[in-house]
């Protein structure tokens, strides 16, 4: 593996019992670089990211066969599961809260690994909330509960509770799904700064959101890829036509 990998994923196929959904992919994720992931629902997006980090464990039935490596390590190997998981950073397409205040849902995982000096945490929280665009809104009430902000504020949370680890992966799923165009431009922005300090994933159903923020696009159909390139090629001049029937519209 190219010592520019981040990820490297060779021969991957996912079974949820009896039903192959991914078919034997294989790609790279390069150091700093922003991978946009595109294709219909049910292409198995979200059944690879998962596999990134081991939660596809989570699901009964579920099994992966082939090799992820991150940063040179199989993760199927790894003795340290947690600290694969505080590497990479997760974002789910709906915000999953934890019942606590503001501030102790970023603080939760960082306190969880060690740090418990007050400043430090006061620092790292608002870094965070900065970071997901949503500092200005809550930094009057950073103590009242993170399940009583809206559904847009409730993810902009998630994602600070992400950047919380410090990942050196970012995996974004649908991360706009709940959040108005104004914010997702904010937080775009910000993924565009943050991949000078870490890898990004993203998986969006929005193609022109993958265009604006994506060095490189992969295209999953059916579980499997049709087409991985730079992002300009893809849209522009695609490989095959059915990334130019996707990402035009015609069909998805």
């Amino acid at each position: 593996m190219c010592t520019d990998t981040a990820i490297a994923v060779r021969d991957l196929r996912v079974r949820y019992g009896a039903t192959e959904v991914i078919h034997g992919i294989s790609f790279e994720v390069l150091r700093g670089e922003i991978l946009g992931v595109i294709g219909p629902a049910q292409s198995g997006k979200t059944s690879m990211l998962r596999c990134l980090n081991r939660t596809l464990e989570f699901t009964p039935g579920a099994r992966m066969q082939g090799v992820v490596e991150v940063n040179g390590e199989d993760v199927a190997r790894t003795r340290d599961v947690y600290a694969l998981r505080r590497t990479i950073g997760m974002v789910a397409p709906l915000p999953v809260g934890l019942p606590l205040s503001i501030y102790d849902n970023v603080a939760f995982a960082p306190r969880a690994a060690g740090l418990t000096a007050r400043a430090s945490l006061d620092e790292l929280v608002e870094r965070c909330l900065v970071q997901a665009a949503l500092w200005d809104e809550v930094k009057d009430r950073l103590h009242t509960l993170g399940t009583k902000l809206s559904g847009g504020q409730q993810q902009r949370l998630t994602i600070a509770r992400a950047l919380s680890h410090r990942p050196a992966i970012l995996c974004l799923d649908e991360f706009s799904i709940a959040i108005d165009p104004v914010t997702t431009m904010r937080i775009e922005d910000v993924l565009k700064q943050l991949k000078a300090e870490m890898t990004i994933v993203l998986v969006t159903n929005l193609t022109q959101q993958a265009r604006r923020l994506a060095d490189r696009t992969m295209f999953l159909l059916d579980g499997e890829i049709v087409e991985i390139g730079a992002t300009d090629q893809v849209f522009s001049r695609p490989a095959d036509q059915r990334t130019g029937d996707y990402v035009n519209g015609i069909f998805g």
